[in-house]
């Protein structure tokens, strides 16, 4: 019976045992099936990702999906791709898996503290079960979601650094894996060529742009276009091909250091023309040192003092010589609005070979105007020589003649009156040709010092100490050649006046002053922040001073209230036809 039953026992576990052992086998087998499998779905996941990010030239468009195939990679729930400034900032920040709701609430976008410094300043890729507790972790801003799980590798153009690849909080719960670092090593390598390609691709495409907007600017300055428009075309053109908000171009007026935004294109652009910018701000200094200024936001930005950076609020900006260092003709400023991205080294080097074209154009306009101007001069001495060697002599000669007449007929003295009348006239009419010849050589004399530009800038800063501030001058048109010399003088009493009567009765801290001329008039416009007009006071000489040369041109004269506190003086009066001057 023993034997029976142990015999038993023994064909029961010879049947059970390699029926375990087969089980096992099996279930072996299965798993390494599947994780066959999902090598290969991953693999040719990970080939869809690099064809997906090479699939465009675009390079913001492969930036986006670099992140995309990122996050779908290593099935992360958030991903970030950081790209690198010059100075080792975070200068452009790309994100998936947060909304614009929750991006708003965090604020500004990192600039490379924390874990994400530490993979900037060790570009080597890096993986954390919890980055909080890391030492280099310094938190999260009010409104971040929470993250745990950390995944960051670099990204390397040609051997430098562009940016770098961050992942966080796997789905599920899990924890990156040396598979996911591998996987995303492998798609940073081939995110690289593929933004190298991208790289290279705007590179071609925006000299082909520089190119024809060169050709452009030389075809207008050829056809003889009128500087003024060739500037503004200029502008509109750089503002189109770096991408930025706001494009003006300065010039310097007077001998003060001071610049005039002669062009501007862009938001805003027609509260900036015609902005004088003092001799602090950053346009200025360029003009007077003549090396480039980038700032990350200019409005805020400690160097700058006044200039359009005050009127308008700008972030990312910066500000170009055009000509050589030696000789400065203007200054560019390409700006964007805050919260705008930064702008690239390839923008800033196309900009600046771009502004020498703008140079030639100012070259240009400057010989043809030194050229008209020689013409000027040179006939106003043909006339002046005319009038003084031919008429003048046959006038004084026909005097002469007349008088020698008056002895013949003395006994008739209605004839005598009559001839020496007609003497005296001659007499009056070479003293006005005269006075017209020595006009027209003071007139020359006169055309080498500052013109009419320059005199308003010299009056609005005589009148900054009076007032307690730099008033703001914004100058529009062709003030140094279409207003005419009477009309010149008095633009500038009015100008002294209105700005002496608001340093003695407005108390203002803010004064603006705009001067334009048109074909058809030139106008003037003081206004104020200060304590308005007191209708208690009576006696106003001088505003009555300022009407009645309103009313002496033909013109008008306007006293208001400004909006919400202070006062506007407006002044304006009709221009002489061109033919008529």
């Amino acid at each position: 019976m023993e034997g029976r039953e142990q015999g038993s026992r023994d064909a029961e576990a010879s049947g059970v045992f390699p029926q375990l052992r087969l089980d096992e086998l099996l279930e072996g087998l299965q798993q390494q099936v599947t994780q066959v499998r999902a090598a290969r779905d991953r693999v040719h996941t990970l080939l869809d990702a690099v064809l997906a990010i090479g699939s465009d030239l675009e390079l913001e468009v492969v930036l986006q999906r670099i992140v995309e195939s990122a996050v779908a990679l290593v099935d992360a729930a958030y991903g970030a791709l950081g790209v690198l400034g010059e100075e080792g900032t975070i200068k452009q920040f790309l994100t998936v898996g947060i909304d614009e709701e929750t991006i708003a609430r965090i604020g500004p976008y990192p600039r490379g503290e924390g874990i994400l410094g530490l993979l900037i300043r060790e570009p080597q890729p890096l993986r954390l079960a919890d980055l909080s507790q890391h030492p280099a972790s310094v938190g999260f801003p009010p409104g971040h979601p929470q993250m745990t799980g950390f995944l960051g590798t670099p990204i390397r153009v040609r051997d430098r650094v562009f940016g770098n690849l961050y992942l966080t909080n796997k789905k599920g719960g899990a924890q990156f894996d040396a598979d996911d670092e591998a996987v995303l090593r492998t798609l940073a390598a081939a995110a690289g060529v593929a933004i190298d390609n991208a790289r290279l691709y705007d590179d071609a495409r925006r000299r082909q742009r520089w190119l024809a907007a060169s050709n452009e600017l030389t075809r207008s300055l050829l056809s003889g276009e009128e500087p003024a428009a060739v500037l503004e075309s200029f502008t509109r053109t750089v503002r189109e091909m770096a991408g930025a908000d706001l494009v003006t171009l300065a010039v310097p007026v007077g001998d003060s250091g001071e610049l005039v935004v002669e062009a501007a294109a862009g938001t805003r652009a027609d509260d900036v023309r015609g902005l004088v910018l003092p001799a602090a701000s950053l346009a200025a200094k360029v003009f007077a040192s003549g090396e480039p200024i980038m700032s990350e936001a200019v409005s805020s930005d400690p160097r700058a003092e006044g200039g359009s950076a005050s009127v308008v609020d700008l972030g990312a900006a910066f500000f170009v010589p055009l000509g050589t260092r030696e000789h400065v003709r203007g200054v560019l400023q390409v700006a964007n609005v805050p919260g705008g991205p930064l702008f690239p080294d390839a923008v800033i080097d196309m900009v600046i070979g771009y502004g020498n074209q703008a140079a030639l154009a100012l070259e240009v306009a400057e010989h043809r105007r030194d050229t008209e101007h020689m013409l000027v001069l040179t006939d106003r001495d043909r006339i002046a020589r005319d009038l003084h060697d031919l008429v003048i002599q046959r006038l004084f000669a026909g005097a002469l003649t007349l008088q020698s007449t008056l002895g013949r007929v003395a006994d008739r003295p209605q004839v005598s009156e009559r001839i020496q009348r007609v003497v005296d006239d001659l007499d009056d009419t070479i003293k006005v040709i005269r006075s017209t010849i020595y006009g027209l050589r003071e007139h020359d004399q006169d055309g080498r010092g500052a013109g009419l530009r320059g005199r308003l800038v010299t009056a609005t800063d005589r009148a900054a100490q009076a007032l307690g501030c730099t008033p703001a001058l914004r100058m529009t048109g062709l003030l140094d050649t279409d207003v005419p010399a009477e009309h010149a003088e008095h633009l500038l009493a009015v100008l002294g006046e209105a700005l002496s009567n608001t340093a003695r009765h407005a108390h203002a801290t803010t004064v603006d002053v705009s001067v334009s001329v048109t074909a058809a008039e030139l106008h003037l416009r003081v206004a104020d922040n200060g304590r308005g007009i007191d209708p208690t006071v009576v006696r106003r000489s001088g505003l009555d001073n300022l009407s009645r040369r309103a009313e002496e041109l033909g013109g008008t004269f306007r006293l208001a209230a400004n909006e919400p506190i202070g006062t506007v003086v407006e002044w304006t009066v009709p221009l002489p036809r061109p033919d008529a001057r």
